[in-house]
């Protein structure tokens, strides 16, 4: 199993921040196994692409609510880590308030 849970949208609230707040978060480590994604398909262009994290940030953006880390943004990063059977990837974390 990669992900804790295939997910499919947002359940938690929307939090508003934009490129340069999730900059403003420092990365750190996150097991793929507690991670619920929030989107269920996944352009395999994206996956394969070299350039895919050219114009976008290096980590994938994770929201923890309700005890939960949602995959919010970095799908394609996160399968790449698992395709490389890496267990876990440095990931800007949001936590939210219940």
């Amino acid at each position: 199993m990669i992900f804790k849970t295939v997910g499919d949208g947002r359940p938690y609230p929307e939090h508003g921040l934009g490129h340069r707040e999730w900059a403003q978060i420092p990365p750190r480590q996150v097991r793929l196994d507690t991670l619920v994604t929030t989107k269920a398909v996944l352009d395999l262009h994206s996956l394969l692409a070299k350039d895919s994290t050219f114009y976008g940030d290096l980590f994938p953006h994770v929201v923890q609510w309700q005890g939960e880390l949602y995959l919010e943004d970095g799908l394609h990063r996160a399968l790449r880590a698992a395709l490389h059977q890496r267990s876990v990837l440095h990931a800007r974390v949001l936590e939210l308030e219940n």
